[in-house]
């Protein structure tokens, strides 16, 4: 926000200035430009200027006419959606703006998407608008939003008006900032000591693989609805694996069907001790497994025999492994379960334990 008010501000005096921003997908960028517009619009009515701003998605507004519709809307709610060029609307826009004596800030989301599909003319005529007129200066100010960098969708004409240095990176988020994230939502949308702060920090840890906050949010969403479905009054972390396998698994009913027996029976005994938990030590696991094995009339096989399997499981994407951190003695390996709840897993697996014995 910091360095995005240092790059615009001076347009309220001296005339537009323009930014980029990039960096992966639920990383914010979107959020910051629209919580940037407000402000910067309180800010200079504090200052008795004025500023304005329109954002286009330019995923769903992909060609220069429907770019200029949605920008020039902005001023006529009734204006045609055709019988205009695009020169003519960049004319009627500069009449809107010059009539409404604002500075005005044009957001373009997703401008690689409009770059790719239309070429770069009209991003170049909004980064030096006015320019061509004289004594008028710029005043609109132009915010690019991309996954990408710039220098990868954008011309050097274009490159030299925003400069690179007007470019802001948004990095991946960290576990502890989805934490953050996440435990912020949560005290927003639900009553107080309904979700446990463990389903908080197992959604962090599966949101923390891509950095996306906005996946984070939508797994507490849906382990809030599937706990109210199943009459629950607190979310715990298996509403949080149920969240995860609702919407996005890589664990299949093929994929469980083609493993031996005795992966098999490490999965089933890792159900049975990591319900409710986020990790459990391999120590742990290996003890519940030669229990299993007894159970089921299974040899027990060795440690490193055992360590394979744990190794394969994790190379399927069934299990996560990691070394602990704080508050763990030693470099214990912790196993968690993320995309499947512990009692639907023990419930598949046992059904092949049984059919592979018959």
């Amino acid at each position: 926000m910091q360095r995005l008010f240092s790059i615009i501000s001076p347009a309220l005096n001296v005339g537009g200035r323009s930014a980029a921003l990039s960096g992966g997908v639920g990383t914010g960028k979107t959020s910051l430009a629209k919580r940037f517009c407000m402000d910067f619009s309180d800010y200079a009515e504090e200052i008795g200027k004025c500023a304005e701003f329109t954002l286009v998605n330019c995923r769903q507004k992909a060609s220069p006419p429907s770019v200029m519709l949605k920008i020039i809307r902005y001023f006529d709610p009734y204006f045609p959606d055709r019988g205009f060029s695009v020169p003519e609307m960049l004319e009627i826009l500069r009449n809107h703006i010059k009539k409404r004596g604002c500075h005005f800030i044009v957001v373009l989301d997703e401008a690689d998407v409009l770059a790719r599909r239309s070429g770069t003319d009209l991003i170049y005529n909004l980064s030096r608008f006015n320019e061509d007129t004289m004594g008028e200066r710029k005043n609109i100010s132009l915010i690019l939003i991309s996954q990408h960098l710039p220098a990868e969708f954008l011309d050097e004409a274009i490159l030299s008006t925003i400069k690179r240095s007007n470019t802001i990176h948004f990095s991946r988020y960290t576990a502890d900032e989805l934490y953050d994230i996440t435990m912020q939502r949560a005290e927003l949308a639900f009553y107080p000591g309904t979700v446990e702060e463990d389903a908080i920090r197992l959604i962090s840890e599966i949101a923390a693989e891509t950095g996306d906050a906005r996946f984070a949010i939508e797994l507490l969403e849906t382990a809030g609805m599937l706990a109210d479905e199943r009459g629950l009054d607190i979310i715990g972390v298996e509403e949080v694996r149920r969240a995860k396998a609702e919407t996005y698994s890589i664990i299949t009913a093929e994929r469980l069907a083609d493993m031996d027996m005795h992966k098999l029976l490490v999965l089933l005994a890792l159900s049975r001790i990591i319900k409710g938990k986020i990790h459990v030590t391999t120590g742990e696991l290996e003890k519940e497994y030669g229990l299993i094995c007894e159970e089921y009339g299974q040899d027990r096989r060795r440690h490193t025999q055992f360590w394979k399997y744990l190794n394969d499981l994790e190379i399927l994407g069934i299990l996560d492994r990691r070394i602990s951190g704080k508050g763990q003695t030693g470099n214990t390996s912790l196993i968690s379960l993320r995309d499947i709840a512990a009692e639907d897993l023990g419930e598949a697996v046992r059904g092949l334990i049984e059919r592979k014995k018959g």
